[in-house]
């Protein structure tokens, strides 16, 4: 005899236990509820990254090659990712990439990844309200806006659409550019509640479904390492805005610095930021290793009680 993945064997504690935060709230794109299984489970969903760039910071998200894009793209659906998030402008300092060249790098790899790989959910990275048009008319599912609402005419544009947004915090800092002594004189977090509040509330105000507004703190843009950490710290208030919480922690400089190591080595700094995000309630993932962070939130996901384990044999067979 042997167990079902699906059932909890009698005599076998089930559920999240008391005093585990509450998953984060659902997140619907285009009609669709992403991470939650038929039989009711809930699982992080991981977004994986796919950079039109020759520049970005971490060198293997780099693909400049339209067809090693969709490659990437085929890959991360395979090892468990529900969202590719495309962008052609690194988010850092760099060369200048004016909006014809960003459309050029981003829309033919929009339409292709839905048509190569159609249940896969497509977000464009961009701040650009023109660039975010040209996307959704390719068969964008959602608009990564990392820049906090820096073209104001974003939102109204994926509202206009019924498509997702993600509204970020930048603390005011301007499109490609690093943070310098950057102060939040009363706490990095109400600050950043405050902000993805308001933009969250425009979302909606603007068409977006309640439920395909995505809040992140946005780590490292416009935040010092120490900020960056208070807001792994404090995902439970995030996640309690109301709205489905995205975290992108994936090799950032706050994981660098805060264990002395370069992107490249990043690996298990991020993956226990974000054991910690899952265990506090954010719900989708924006990283560079999909299948590492697949299995990461699995094994969160059935700790918590949220999911049950892929199989359940030992000591019931």
């Amino acid at each position: 005899m042997t167990a079902s993945a699906d059932r909890v064997p009698d005599g076998v504690p089930g559920g999240a236990p008391d005093g585990v935060p509450a998953p984060g709230a659902p997140l619907v794109l285009r009609g669709r509820e992403v991470g939650r299984g038929p039989d009711g489970s809930v699982r992080g969903v991981v977004m994986a990254i796919v950079n039109r760039t020759t520049d970005s910071f971490y060198a293997p998200a780099r693909l400049a090659d339209e067809d090693a894009a969709v490659e990437a793209a085929h890959r991360a659906w395979e090892q468990g990712a529900e969202i590719l998030d495309v962008g052609g402008v690194r988010a850092g300092v760099g060369p200048e990439v004016d909006e014809a060249e960003e459309v050029r790098r981003v829309v033919p790899v929009v339409a292709r990844v839905r048509e190569e790989v159609p249940d896969l959910l497509v977000s464009v990275d961009t701040w650009r309200s023109g660039v975010a048009r040209e996307a959704i008319a390719a068969g964008a599912d959602l608009v990564n806006d990392t820049w906090a609402g820096h073209d104001p005419a974003l939102v109204e544009v994926a509202g206009a659409a019924g498509v997702g947004v993600v509204c970020s915090h930048t603390g005011g800092a301007l499109p490609r550019t690093d943070p310098y002594r950057v102060e939040y004189p009363d706490g990095v977090v109400p600050d950043v509640v405050a902000t993805l509040r308001a933009a969250a509330a425009r979302a909606v105000a603007c068409g977006v479904p309640p439920s395909s507004v995505l809040v992140d703190p946005t780590q490292d843009f416009g935040k010092n390492t120490w900020h960056s950490l208070e807001l792994v710290r404090r995902t439970d208030v995030l996640a309690g805005l109301g709205h489905p919480l995205l975290v992108a922690l994936s090799r950032k400089d706050f994981v660098g610095e805060t264990l002395g190591l370069p992107p490249d080595e990043r690996l298990e700094g991020t993956l226990a930021a974000t054991a910690l995000a899952a265990w506090l309630g954010a719900r989708v993932f924006r990283a560079h290793d999909v299948a590492a962070t697949r299995r990461v939130l699995d094994l969160v996901a059935a700790v918590r009680g949220d999911a049950p384990p892929r199989a359940a044999v030992r000591g019931l067979a």
